[in-house]
């Protein structure tokens, strides 16, 4: 959507940190790698004890694998092939897993999100959602019976701290409800919150009492038809914001409240979109938990690596 404000009265900014910043972005395209000996000696996993076949990759190299593919944009045999013929290169002696055992295990993975970050300090909290195209054979049954089918396609909410770092994700069906969603994510988020901002869309009273039950503030703009209710359920917050909305305005509401956090998330998905893609690569459901978790671990250590600091240049 076309921003309303012209563009002569539109804020500009200038970014203080351009050399470190370039050198960031500069980074993220090092191709550059490495096994470390304690990487050598897990790459392997020890006996279970168990009786049966025992596993010949760890999780360690599984996850490896995964992350390459997720970085390079690969299907899974041509995944198998890369790692392989690093491997060679650089003449260790590991094998890599085949396509059939990253399929297999990306099922039970059980990666957490690397937050890149001290946990401890309050955040402010921005959550936003995106769709990402699924892939099946939906389409295609549809298009060779002459049938009108519908994209299939997931929702995927993200929750981002103040320095652009992936603090929290759900992965939903596309008719999930953003603001239930979202009261799910925010209690999954460790640590203190300092404020909780978030679109129209989040509107609830079930979220600013998310939001209350951790000492944040909610920046969340009401919807253009919300009223201040007399009738329970209710929740203060909503009601006050309403009030201060329609007293000084929706825009300079956003200014004062410091709605233009929710530009950082916005940026997330920009960036998750730009390296990873669109569309979940995986078809399993555990699958797709797995491959989101490690694109979100890959756009953290990007962000890890520098942001940009820019400041607002005074007219």
């Amino acid at each position: 959507m076309n921003s309303r404000v012209h563009p002569n009265f539109k804020t500009k900014y200038r970014v203080t940190n351009w050399a470190e910043y370039d050198h960031a972005l500069v980074q993220r395209g090092d191709i550059t790698l490495w096994i470390s000996e304690d990487a050598v000696a897990s790459w392997k996993p020890k006996p279970t004890g168990r009786r049966g076949a025992q596993p010949k990759f760890s999780d360690h190299a599984i996850e490896t694998a995964l992350t390459l593919r997720l970085v390079f944009k690969l299907p899974l045999r041509q995944a198998e092939g890369f790692l392989r013929s690093i491997l060679s290169l650089m003449d260790v002696d590991l094998d890599a897993p085949d396509h059939t055992t990253l399929s297999r295990r990306g099922q039970r993975l059980g990666i957490k999100l690397d937050l890149a970050r001290a946990v401890g300090e309050p955040i402010d909290l921005v959550i936003d959602s995106t769709g990402l195209s699924i892939v099946g054979q939906g389409e295609w049954a549809a298009a060779r019976h002459g049938e009108r089918g519908k994209r299939g396609w997931k929702k995927l909410h993200l929750g981002v701290d103040g320095d652009g770092v992936i603090v929290a994700r759900v992965l939903t069906d596309s008719l999930a409800d953003d603001a239930k969603t979202g009261v799910q994510l925010v209690a999954g988020v460790a640590g203190e919150i300092a404020s909780l901002t978030a679109d129209a869309a989040y509107d609830t009273i079930a979220f600013y009492e998310a939001a209350r039950a951790r000492g944040a503030k909610a920046v969340v703009p009401p919807t253009r038809t919300a009223k201040v209710t007399r009738r329970r359920p209710r929740s203060a917050a909503r009601d006050r914001t309403i009030q201060d909305v329609e007293k000084v305005g929706r825009r300079r509401w956003k200014k004062e409240a410091g709605y233009h956090r929710q530009s950082r998330v916005e940026n997330a998905i920009f960036r998750y979109k730009g390296i990873i893609g669109d569309r979940l690569r995986a078809r399993q459901v555990d699958s797709r938990e797995t491959e989101v978790v490690l694109a979100c671990n890959i756009l953290n250590r990007m962000v890890g690596l520098g942001m940009p600091v820019s400041v607002p240049i005074e007219s």
